[in-house]
């Protein structure tokens, strides 16, 4: 993938961001003419006040400047709507733009497979779907349009300015190319500095989604000091990253008003002759001095806004990046039976992680509906695997695996899904109501039907304890539950949307003996009629299971129902023994 250039006026990145600018071209145009109109309307203030000074004033006339004083402060106020109007509108613009890329980027994210994440860390994504693309609202709000706004307003003045005299002109423009010198080398510095800072930005969100998700092994390892010196290199080179932004406007921006107070000193110098040979009037001299204030000021802010454009574009490239990664699941599947019976077969399927690196290796087994099939297997065998191909999560590169006879990639992956529930030993609930962490937004489930489900599983007692009942916000990840309690709410979320296949994937690992006993009549009425995938550690669990596939190392060494392993004297005997003895 291609680094980011940081380039500020990258035409393809620009034109990308444009295309969102499309459904609303109506209110970009009405932006546009405003820009336009404040442009063309910040020069007359200047030539109203040359014009009350060489008629009103050198010549008193009080009727006169009065009318006159009553004309300028109505420029001003026509400028100071003109400018609401810009401001809303601009920045309305930019945050409708946001809104829809961000919807866009989230739901791109949400289609990538998990390999993606395995590689990418979660705080560089929440960089790029929060602050990246807060970042790209200003290309709108203060950046392409208030640049050419600034630009059309330099040439309008400077034209207005060689029109009313151009020795004048030319002796106020004399340090110009100066200026323009020491805004080339101001933008090619702050370049590498904004994307340092977008850099560091990222690499800070990601430390602090990291350690502060995983606090508690920070805490039981005792490694706050170490992680606290981690944090404080972080965030000291977030600090210099914009710091030595800082130290390029502290320079340019100073160099800016020398060479503005020069050109003024020029205008002085050389007007106050004219004036006293009659060359120019007052009122030229006057609105001059205006005209420089009006010149420098938008270069000044030229810079500035040509920076947040590169701001911008840095961003834009870098939430272009993620959009223009593929790496997701084909769903070109248009098979979608009326119901999936549950018959399961893996047919010489090999996958790997990594290319060529296979962690299953030519796996073969058969499960017919409403079958249990328990995976056996030391850590790295390939258990965990075998269960994210069926759902599809991961794709393999070898073989098939098929559903009721079809393979899985002839469905759609939402119908695939809908039909199995996963149970996973470490259960993850969301900062929400008990009700909406078991239905998931489902709102055709209703709350008596779960409360019926949560009796089943002999967890409606503890629910209606908790402050609240089902309404009870159980926090980030369900930290004011316990675990056993978590992973009950997670039985009864798979029971709740009633799939074909289940899977548990050591569901039962962080239930005390009691609660097991208090579930194990639930997961039988739960598994019954389904086909039933389980992996468990413990070998006392899974003796009922209707056959047992024993696994190393990704490869098949046994597969049997318990009693026929036993009378093998296979692998399965050994680890049987093993942990009864």
């Amino acid at each position: 993938m291609s680094e980011v250039t940081g380039k500020a006026v990258d035409l393809d990145i620009l034109s990308r961001v444009m295309k969102y600018v499309k459904p609303y071209r109506s209110r970009f145009i009405f932006t546009f003419v405003l820009t336009l109109l404040i442009a063309l309307v910040s020069p007359l203030r200047p030539m109203l006040i040359q014009y009350a000074f060489d008629h009103y004033i050198v010549l008193p006339d009080p009727d006169g400047l009065l009318l006159m004083t009553l004309l300028i402060i109505g420029v001003l106020l026509l400028e100071a709507v003109l400018y609401y109007f810009y401001t809303y509108s601009a920045n309305w613009l930019g945050q409708t733009v946001i809104k829809d890329l961000r919807t866009e980027l989230y739901d791109h994210i949400n289609q990538l497979k998990l390999q993606y994440f395995d590689r990418t860390a979660i705080g560089t994504l929440v960089t790029r779907v929060v602050s990246d693309i807060e970042t790209i609202a200003d290309i709108f709000a203060n950046g392409i349009l208030i640049i050419f706004g600034d630009v059309l307003k330099l040439l309008t003045i400077i034209a207005v300015m060689f029109y009313v005299d151009w020795q004048l002109t030319l002796i106020s423009l004399a340090t110009i190319p100066i200026l323009l010198v020491a805004t080339y080398i101001f933008k090619n510095g702050i370049r590498s500095s904004f994307q340092d800072v977008r850099t560091q930005v990222s690499r800070l969100n990601a430390f602090l989604q990291e350690h502060i998700t995983g606090m508690h092994i920070v805490q039981v390892f005792n490694r706050e000091e170490r992680e606290m010196e981690r944090f404080k290199t972080i965030n000291a080179q977030h600090r210099d990253a914009h710091i030595r932004s800082v130290w390029y406007y502290s320079i340019f921006l100073p160099v800016v008003e020398i060479l503005s107070a020069t050109s003024l000193g020029l205008i002085v110098w050389y007007g106050s002759r004219q004036v006293m040979d009659t060359d120019v009037t007052v009122g030229h001299l006057v609105a001059f001095i205006l005209y420089i204030h009006m010149l420098f000021r938008p270069i000044r802010e030229l810079a500035d806004k040509f920076n947040t454009l590169q701001m911008g574009m840095v961003s834009s490239e870098r939430v272009f990046r993620v959009l223009d990664t593929n790496e997701y699941i084909e769903d070109n599947g248009i098979a979608a039976p009326t119901e999936i019976k549950g018959d399961i077969e893996f047919d010489h399927v090999w996958f790997a992680y990594k290319q060529d690196d296979y962690v299953l290796k030519d796996i073969s087994f058969k499960i017919d509906q409403g079958e249990t099939l328990a995976l056996v297997g030391a850590t790295g065998s390939g258990k965990t695997s075998i269960i994210n191909l069926l759902s599809r999560f991961y794709e393999f590169e070898k073989g098939d695996i098929l559903v009721d006879g079809q393979s899985i990639r002839e469905y759609p992956k939402e119908f695939l899904r809908k039909n199995i529930a996963v149970v996973l030993q470490d259960v993850f609930l969301f900062s929400d109501t008990i009700y909406r962490n078991i239905t998931l937004g489902d709102d055709s489930i209703s709350l008596d039907t779960v409360i019926q489900a949560a009796k089943d599983f002999g967890a409606h007692d503890f629910i209606s304890e908790l402050p609240g009942g089902y309404d009870y916000n159980v926090m980030e990840r369900g930290a004011m539950l316990s675990v056993g309690q978590r992973q009950l709410i997670s039985f009864i979320r798979a029971y709740i949307h009633n799939p074909a296949i289940l899977v548990l994937d050591e569901a039962t690992s962080s239930i005390d003996t009691e609660s097991e006993h208090i579930i194990q009549h639930a997961l039988e009425k739960l598994m019954e009629g389904r086909t039933s995938i389980v992996i468990a550690h413990r070998l006392a669990t899974i003796q009922n299971a209707d056959k047992i596939l024993v696994l190393e190392k990704g490869k098949v060494l046994e597969m049997g129902s318990h009693q026929d392993l036993l009378e093998n004297d296979g692998h399965y005997r050994t680890l049987f023994e093993l942990q009864f003895s």
